[in-house]
């Protein structure tokens, strides 16, 4: 009887934890993904003791280590951060879920300018709520780089060879080569995209390294002259190195905005939602500010983001694209192309 009573509890107990991990945990739990080191650490203890509720957080690098986990479904998690044309993707396959703004009252909070941005890819920002924005641009050393540096043609100077960090990132390393040509940054036409890949290659043996979170740390340390790298790491990096310097390059550039979503699958779209709204709170958007340094559109910090490194002027935009989703035709075409040039 003990034998069968102590199998029974086993039973239970197994059928206890298995329930508990397809649905993701319990109601009181809040499972987050996000791009690594995104926003201040110790909001997950603040966030905790105003709502109760307990925060996991898993991290990702790229928006395409992110995707294939959301797509399948193989770990669940409730909010994710993802940019502004992995958010239109993930509507058009339908992997987000659409947002209760009665459960997010600090929405009033975002900034007018970015609304624009977000239709791009999210009209009426139905599935994402900004986090924050930005350009690309080339970070360089001034005391290192003694020609003014104006335009992405730059990176394919001879004299930097071995100095120069260029982005691990599919996307926009092709939108460099786009911008050099004239072309879309979004451009599917697969001789436009051959082009592309051939300028990238013949800049390939200049190149320092292949880098993004720790790009600025290659500069910091000047390991590296010229870097590309996106507008929020400038503030921190001269904190550690004044002599570093970001420009835009007078072809132009990529515009981007990082969202918070909801996924199809949430478990705990409460708990979500109150994490959204946390995160636009006047004093939580200050915290991250501080803490990130990139520009946030939240209206209660407008002073504390009035730098023109990131917020550019009028004309600069103009030049800007934002990325968007290429659907599964485009984002093969580019994944060949892409492989043909790491193997290069």
């Amino acid at each position: 009887m003990k034998k069968i009573l102590t199998l029974l509890l086993i039973f239970v107990m197994c059928i206890t934890i298995m329930t508990g991990c397809s649905n993701g945990g319990d109601d009181n739990t809040l499972y987050v993904y996000c791009f690594g080191d995104y926003f201040d650490p110790e909001l997950i203890e603040e966030f905790e003791e105003r709502t109760g509720y307990e925060v996991v957080v898993d991290y990702f690098d790229t928006n395409e280590e992110m995707y294939p986990v959301i797509q399948n479904n193989s770990a669940q998690y409730d909010v994710i951060c993802a940019s502004d044309y992995m958010i239109e993707k993930l509507i058009a396959e339908d992997l987000l879920s659409e947002l209760d703004f009665d459960n997010i009252p600090n929405a009033v909070n975002i900034t007018s300018n970015i609304k624009t941005m977000i239709d791009d890819f999210d009209p009426g920002m139905k599935y994402s709520i900004p986090h924050t924005w930005g350009t690309y641009g080339i970070m360089y050393n001034k005391s290192m780089v003694k020609d003014e540096i104006t335009s992405w043609n730059d990176l394919w100077d001879k004299k930097y060879e071995g100095q120069i960090v260029m982005p691990n990132s599919l996307r926009e390393s092709y939108m460099i080569a786009a911008k050099i040509i004239g072309y879309s940054i979004n451009t599917t036409d697969e001789a436009q995209l051959k082009k592309m890949t051939d300028l990238l290659t013949t800049q390939k043996p200049l190149v320092y390294s292949f880098a993004n979170d720790n790009a600025r740390e290659l500069m910091i340390g000047e390991s590296a002259a010229l870097a590309v790298i996106n507008s929020g790491e400038i503030i921190y990096s001269k904190e550690y190195n004044e002599d570093l310097e970001y420009i835009i390059p007078k072809e132009g550039t990529e515009v981007w905005t990082d969202c918070w979503a909801i996924t199809k699958s949430v478990q705990n779209k409460e708990a979500a939602e109150a994490w959204i709204n946390f995160m636009l709170d006047g004093d939580v958007a200050e915290t991250n500010f501080e803490y990130l340094t990139y520009a946030i559109p939240n209206k209660e910090i407008d002073d504390l983001v009035d730098e023109p490194v990131l917020n550019p002027s009028n004309s600069v935009l103009a030049k800007c694209e934002t990325l968007k989703n290429l659907g599964p035709e485009g984002d093969d075409l580019y994944s060949k192309y892409w492989k043909q040039y790491k193997a290069e």
